[in-house]
This record gives structure tokens, C-alpha cells and sequence, in this order.
């Protein structure tokens, strides 16, 4: 098999890969946020519990081969028991997740009742390509959880071909998906997987009592053969599981898929933040009748339970959340639209937040270098510009103003699009507001995007002293 960070195209054959078994499935991004994060929310009091059940088989709902089972570190421990037997992390742990849409029309063998339906109707399967990856690490070393989006189309080697990375779950089930990530990014080693069914999401979210959103702009698509309508208006709102499920699935506008990576980011955060109360413990025989019935995962009961443990115990600031660095391919050069990565970027993004250890990385020593962003959300002109003045009478140069956030912030975010927490930790020093994000919220092409909030109309009086 050719190197997979090669750059150079390579046509063999495709390397033949057993199906997966099975059907079942789950939601997408939002399936690892609601499912291990929801479940998460519950685990600290219900786990003592639970415990009593506890057991090292995996909720597999699809064999592995031997081969394929070797793919992922399973001989390997990833947890320990703890006071009143409830199970902790032991160590970092990297996890696939894998959010799939199948419809009838792409399955060999759909449900016969799908046949009278007339139109592409959603299946509960495995199969097929995936519409959402993540790879979630969960660390107790550095008291982090960092969720890394990987798009769909990004062009990288499945299978001794440079394709899409979605193509791997099809040919080669979870085990070539893993290698194919894992070559990615230069040799991460992936512990677990987990497979999610679409239609899961909808329950899940439902199981949860809903969550509340800022959506972004007005969302309306609607596509017949799918029976996929979707209809929402801009502003912060509680969403139940069918508005959260269109939520995720629109991607109708000029990012398509980043913009939707965006989105579902932007939903994980809102569910780690409002589900992760004691509310939610009474809520836990639902989420966990979810999960049986929609997820496929070489996790066991014991370890999904100190995964949610770790989950429920972390900090919302060490939560971060990453996007593959790369760049969209231009029409002229593929006849297919591609993510294209950027090797560079990966490694330094690899070193960062997946080494074993707690390395930290240094902030830019020029802040010239810096691409900044500016979204205000005050309205206040004067405001934007005072910001701007400060900014480069302190050596950041290169800032933009980028459309204005739809909806009023009380506190400055200082979103570290790329992942560089070291310099938003600076800039966010230097003006003595705002809260720091690692996310993949903010202005696509900025390195750090700031999101301007009412606390820098407070910091420095109103907009006539500014």
C-alpha cells in the first residue's frame, strides 16, 4: 500500500474489504455529543447503579474479524475501578465516531416496508458511507476532551486509493476507517469505535428534553424524494429532536459540509453545556434505550459508563473543538469537490492535542502573523472600530471585519479557529475580556476570530467615550 501523506496519485486496485453485519445505526457528530456526552451528564450519580451490570463485552451489533479487531488496542485497559465501584479512565483514549445516513435506495436488501413508502426512506444500517466522522480523545492526563471534525469529502488514501475519506466505512466497515484516519494523521492510534445511526439523533435529543441553539441564519430545504423537510428560523431557540435533526442535516449554503461541521459543533458545545446537570440522571433509562437499540461499538458497558464519568467531571473550557486543517479544491482541479488536508497543519494539530502527554504550544511570536477576525454582535460601530485600533497599536496587523454575529453576546468569545489556544490565551489577556473557545466556530480562513461581546462596551464605557 502506498504512503498515505504521500502527495502523489496512485490508481491500484481497490484492496477487497468484508461488509460489516448487522443494522442498526445512529445520529452523526451530534450522536457522539448526545450520546457519550448526554450519557455522560447521568453517569456520575447513576453509575454506582449501573455498575452492578457491568461487563467487559462489547456492545458490538456487527462482528469483527479477528484482523479487523486488531485494529484497535482492545487488549489494552482504559479503565480502573473507582469509589463504589464505578469505573474511571485510566488513560488517554481516542475514539472513532462514525455518524451514518443510509436510505433504502442505498442498502441491497432495503426493509420491504420501505418499498410502499415511494420515496428514499432512512433504514437502520451500517452500510454505506459516512456522513459525519470524529475522532474524540479523552484525556484524564490533561483533564481534556477534544473532539476533532473530519469532512466527509477530505481526499486522503482508503484502501490503496486516493478517494474520500467517507468511502472507507463502505468497503471496509470501522477497522478501514480507523487505518484510514490513523494513516491521516500520521499514525494515531484509534482505541474504540462507535457507529451512529441518523435516525438516533431525533431520540436522543427527545431523551435529553431537547437543547437550546442560536441558529444561525434561516434554514429552509426541501427535498421530496427524501421526505426531508427542513424549517427554521434564525435566533437562539429550544429545538426538539426533529428541528435538531434538521439543524444538523442542513448544509445548503455556500461552506456546504464545513458549514455544517460548524453547526454541529456549535450543537455538541450547547449539549455538553445544558445536559450535564442532575436532571439528567433521571432521564438515563431512555438515553441508554437509545444507545442499545442505534449504536454499534467495540466499547463495553463498563468503559462507555467511565468515558461518561470522565465527560460529566470536565470543564467546559477544556473542552476543544477542532476541524481538519485543509482547504476546498477548485472546480479545475478535480472533477469531484474535495477537503483537501494540509499535512503541515495536521502534524503540528496532531502534536498538540493528541500526544500522549501534556505539551504545550507556545503563542505566535510575531502577532502580525495573526488572521483575525472580527463578528459584532453589539452593533455598535464605534465599538468595532476601537477594537480595531486597539488590536494594531499592539501589533496585529492583518484584521477583518467579518459579518455580524446574529445574536447579542454578553461575553466576548475569542474562538481559536485553528486550534491555537496559546494565542487566543494571549489576545485574550491583552484585552481583558471575553472567554476563550477552541472551536471551529468562528470565520473559516481566520487563525483566531473574535466575536465581540457587551463586556468590551463595559470594559470601556459606552459608545460616545469610545
Amino acid at each position: 500500500m502506498p504512503n498515505p501523506r504521500s502527495s502523489t496519485p496512485k490508481q491500484p486496485a481497490r484492496a477487497a474489504a468484508s461488509k460489516p453485519k448487522g443494522g442498526f445505526r445512529l445520529p452523526r457528530w451530534l450522536g457522539i455529543g448526545v450520546a457519550l456526552v448526554g450519557v455522560a451528564t447521568a453517569s456520575a450519580t447513576a453509575g454506582a447503579f449501573l455498575a452492578v451490570s457491568l461487563n467487559s463485552t462489547p456492545l458490538l451489533q456487527s462482528e469483527l474479524s479477528q484482523e479487523d479487531a486488531a485494529v484497535f488496542s482492545q487488549d489494552d485497559p482504559i479503565t480502573g475501578g473507582g469509589n463504589l465501584r464505578v469505573p474511571r479512565l485510566t488513560r488517554p483514549v481516542n475514539i472513532l465516531v462514525l455518524g451514518l445516513k443510509v436510505l433504502s435506495s442505498d442498502v441491497n436488501d432495503p426493509p420491504p416496508e420501505s418499498a410502499d413508502l415511494g420515496y428514499h426512506s432512512l433504514v437502520n444500517s451500517f452500510d454505506g458511507l459516512s456522513d459525519t466522522m470524529l475522532l474524540v480523545r479523552f484525556n484524564p492526563h490533561t483533564n481534556q476532551l477534544v473532539v476533532l471534525s473530519l469532512p466527509r469529502d477530505t481526499r486522503t488514501w482508503v484502501a490503496g486509493e486516493l478517494t474520500k475519506l467517507n468511502e472507507a466505512n463502505t468497503y471496509g466497515g470501522p477497522a478501514l476507517a480507523a487505518r484510514s484516519v490513523s494513516q491521516l494523521l500520521g499514525g494515531v492510534a484509534i482505541d474504540r469505535y462507535v457507529r451512529i445511526n441518523v435516525q438516533g439523533v431525533e431520540k436522543l435529543v427527545d431523551a435529553l428534553g431537547g437543547v437550546t441553539v442560536n441558529v444561525p441564519k434561516d434554514m429552509r430545504y426541501q427535498d421530496d424524494s427524501q421526505h426531508l423537510y427542513i424549517n427554521l428560523k434564525a435566533g437562539e431557540q429550544s429545538l426538539n429532536g426533529n428541528q435538531a435533526l434538521q439543524f444538523l442535516r442542513f448544509r445548503y449554503d455556500d461552506k456546504g459540509d464545513i458549514g455544517r461541521i460548524q453547526r454541529q459543533q456549535m450543537m455538541m458545545r450547547a449539549i455538553i453545556e445544558q445536559t450535564l446537570t442532575p436532571a439528567t440522571v433521571s432521564r438515563l433509562p431512555k438515553i441508554l434505550s437509545v444507545i442499545q437499540s442505534h449504536v454499534d461499538t467495540n466499547l463495553s458497558v463498563e468503559e462507555l459508563l467511565a468515558l461518561a464519568g470522565f465527560a460529566s467531571q470536565t470543564n467546559s473550557s477544556n473542552v476543544q473543538m477542532l476541524m481538519l486543517p485543509g482547504d476546498f479544491s477548485s472546480p479545475s482541479e478535480f472533477e469531484l469537490s474535495y477537503w483537501l488536508p494540509n499535512l503541515s497543519e495536521i502534524d503540528n494539530l496532531v502534536a498538540e492535542y493528541f500526544s500522549f502527554g501534556t505539551q504545550q504550544v507556545s503563542a505566535s511570536e510575531d502577532p502580525a502573523y495573526l488572521r483575525i477576525a472580527i463578528q459584532d454582535s453589539t452593533g455598535d460601530p464605534i465599538a468595532v472600530d476601537a477594537l480595531i485600533n486597539a488590536l494594531e497599536d499592539n501589533g496585529y496587523y492583518n484584521v477583518y471585519v467579518h459579518d455580524d454575529w446574529n445574536q447579542e453576546l454578553p461575553i466576548t468569545r475569542i474562538v481559536a479557529q485553528g486550534g491555537d489556544q496559546a494565542s487566543a490565551e494571549t489576545l485574550q489577556r491583552f484585552l481583558g475580556v471575553g472567554e476563550v473557545r477552541v472551536e471551529s466556530t468562528g470565520v473559516l480562513n481566520s487563525d483566531i476570530t473574535i466575536q465581540l461581546g457587551r463586556d468590551w462596551l463595559d470594559e470601556f464605557g459606552t459608545s460616545s467615550s469610545l
